[in-house]
């Protein structure tokens, strides 16, 4: 059914037709909304047979999702940031126990400094830590993302994260399709865990493991992890087949056939992607896109393939490694590691930070001309607030917080210009 929703709703009636049977809650914006809308729908008895459980932290929220999980209940949370560094330690143990929790994280910049506002930092910094993860491009990818998350999590009891942008899908009102509960029963089987404890047959889960074993283990999960591309890519062909579109999957193409330069990006900043390709598109320029939709497990063989053939491929990315740079651009560049394709990284978006076409086009042509940097770009880099900062540095060594001083810079800019501070 078609309805004109918040992001967040949305995501709280997809993951309701998945019929959970735990849903641990703590609040952290940009997610709050949707653990608020699953209990709403507790409440209202539209989601039934379900504990909704208000945890005191989301440390909290990971162990009760594990505690009932491997009770044998299907178990659900959202975080979203700080919140996603706080449950840290349990979120490795979940994949280290292969428990098929689902969780959607509202993805949001990490602090310090304070940041409430949309970058990949919070998802990615867990890039080892075991847990599937898919990143959704529109709402609509996030809706129909959960419901596949569900079912690749138990067929391969592994967890899953649906990584979706803060306040730029999960506050954003767009008109999405809302499958019948019949068809998400059809889709999804229910729930048969491949380890819950049964005190008729008792056993340990999460015991130690010594130096003997240790390495298997890891090698075992790895292989799990790898074992699952080829099940992602047939639950996203058999949820096209059963509801008529489109979603997931590892990769999605577009403008490809016949482009020289690609740029490589996932989640809701493809879409500004997509508009500036086509602008060039029509002046004659030979661009096209590939979105990643799958960051965990990557798939490398399927990001060669995609690539392989494009002289120059742009690397797009809301986060940064300090220290190493972009860690998409890492990725992508040990799959094209024996080609010919020339690898260009650039930053963009941290912090909130608006990503215009003008900005991208720029870049782009750049890219197109072979004049962008071999080195890591950040764009729309102030670059005066960097040199006043690097002077005061230069300069003084007691020089306060960083932070602090650069927003007063832009503070007395503002001023001097006559802009609202």
């Amino acid at each position: 059914m078609l309805k004109q929703l918040e992001g967040s709703q949305g995501v709280a009636q997809a993951v309701a037709l998945c019929r959970p049977e735990v849903v641990c809650a703590y609040p952290i914006s940009p997610q709050t909304h949707i653990v608020e809308a699953l209990g709403a729908l507790c409440r209202k008895g539209t989601l039934q047979d379900c504990e909704y459980i208000n945890v005191e932290s989301e440390f909290a929220a990971m162990s009760v999702a594990i505690g009932a999980s491997v009770a044998g209940a299907r178990a659900y949370t959202a975080t979203a940031s700080q919140g996603l560094l706080f449950m840290v330690e349990a979120v490795y143990n979940a994949s280290g126990l292969g428990l098929p929790i689902v969780m959607t994280v509202a993805n949001r910049a990490i602090g310090a400094p304070i940041n409430i506002w949309n970058d990949h930092s919070d998802s990615m910094s867990q890039r080892d830590c075991g847990w599937i993860q898919l990143f959704a491009e529109t709402n609509q990818e996030a809706v129909d993302l959960h419901i596949q998350a569900f079912r690749i999590a138990e067929e391969m009891s592994l967890p899953v994260m649906v990584c979706m942008d803060g306040f730029v899908l999960t506050h954003a009102f767009e008109r999405m399709d809302i499958p019948s509960q019949e068809d998400v029963d059809a889709f999804l089987p229910p729930y048969s865990p491949r380890q819950v404890l049964d005190p008729k047959n008792p056993y340990s889960i999460g015991a130690m493991v010594g130096p003997e074993a240790f390495t298997e283990v890891r090698w075992l999960a790895h292989r799990r992890m790898m074992d699952a591309v080829p099940v992602i890519e047939k639950t996203a062909r058999d949820f096209e087949e059963k509801f008529g579109r489109q979603s997931g999957g590892l990769l999605t193409s577009y403008c490809m056939e016949d482009a020289d330069v690609c740029v490589f990006a996932m989640g809701s900043i493809l879409g500004t992607i997509k508009d500036t390709v086509d602008e060039l598109r029509e002046s004659g320029v030979k661009i096209g896109v590939v979105g990643l939709k799958c960051y965990r497990p990557f798939p490398t063989e399927e990001v060669k393939v995609a690539l392989g053939h494009v002289k120059t491929t742009v690397v797009l990315e809301r986060m940064i490694s300090a220290g190493s740079g972009g860690a998409l651009y890492l990725d992508v560049l040990k799959a094209l590691r024996k080609t010919d394709v020339e690898l260009r990284s650039v930053i963009a978006g941290l912090g909130g930070r608006a990503v215009t076409k003008q900005s991208l086009r720029a870049v782009f042509e750049k890219a197109v001309e072979g004049t962008l940097p071999d080195e890591t770009v950040f764009l729309d880099l102030d670059q005066e607030l960097v040199d006043r900062q690097l002077a005061r540095e230069a300069k003084e060594h007691h020089i306060g917080p960083v932070a602090e001083a650069l927003n007063k810079d832009v503070n007395v800019r503002k001023i001097l210009r006559g802009e609202e501070v």
